[in-house]
């Protein structure tokens, strides 16, 4: 006798009871290996080991599946800049927090977060995604601004591609970092906001003329 997916222990011969979360974790695995373009309601349910109607009891299909993954990856990364890492922290402080919890979330969330990087705009869901998206890179962005206000971060790189190259660095992860592996994601977080936020640091005064 083996557990489903919903942790009730399932009767021999019978399918796997799934709830809505559970169907979700499955549904992404696939869109994420077959692209989500070329993904159907069959695939889904093949996997699942359900018929099509039986995944119809929980959502209206592809297109919800997707907005709930998406949507549960943009409310973790989001809930990020809200969080404060001490009372009163500087935008410097609150800068090196942000990178270093991005990856964590980043790892707990690792297969959402992998589908909302892989959208291309194809529909209104994933339009509305990339907006949010958007939205993130721009209060990232003006939370660099006060850091170089501040004093924390040098001043001549444009705040908004240091924001892109930021991201682009922590959103690599998802091409190799397997939460589990060998590698804790505390070392991961660690190293990736000290060479990031180091290479963001005021140049060192020029040595003597030669």
């Amino acid at each position: 006798m083996t557990d489903t997916p919903t942790g009730r222990p399932a009767r021999r011969g019978e399918r796997p009871a799934y709830d809505r979360d559970s169907l979700l974790a499955v549904a992404v695995a696939v869109f994420n290996e077959r692209g989500y373009d070329g993904t159907g309601m069959e695939d889904v349910a093949r996997r699942l080991g359900l018929s099509k109607s039986s995944i119809y009891h929980h959502v209206s299909g592809k297109e919800e599946l997707l907005s709930l993954a998406v949507t549960r990856a943009l409310d973790a990364v989001f809930a990020v800049l809200d969080e404060d890492p001490a009372p009163g922290a500087t935008a410097t402080a609150r800068l090196r927090h942000v990178l270093h919890r991005s990856v964590e979330v980043l790892a707990a969330e690792l297969p959402y977060v992998t589908l909302l990087l892989r959208l291309r705009g194809n529909s209104d869901t994933e339009r509305r995604a990339l907006e949010r998206r958007r939205e993130f890179d721009h209060r990232f962005a003006g939370l660099v601004i006060r850091a170089a206000a501040e004093g924390g971060v040098r001043v001549d790189i444009d705040p908004h591609l240091a924001s892109r190259l930021l991201f682009g660095t922590v959103n690599s992860l998802i091409e190799w970092y397997r939460p589990d592996g060998d590698l804790p994601v505390a070392t991961v977080a660690d190293a990736l906001t000290a060479m990031l936020f180091e290479g963001l640091g005021r140049p060192a005064p020029a040595g003597p003329a030669r």
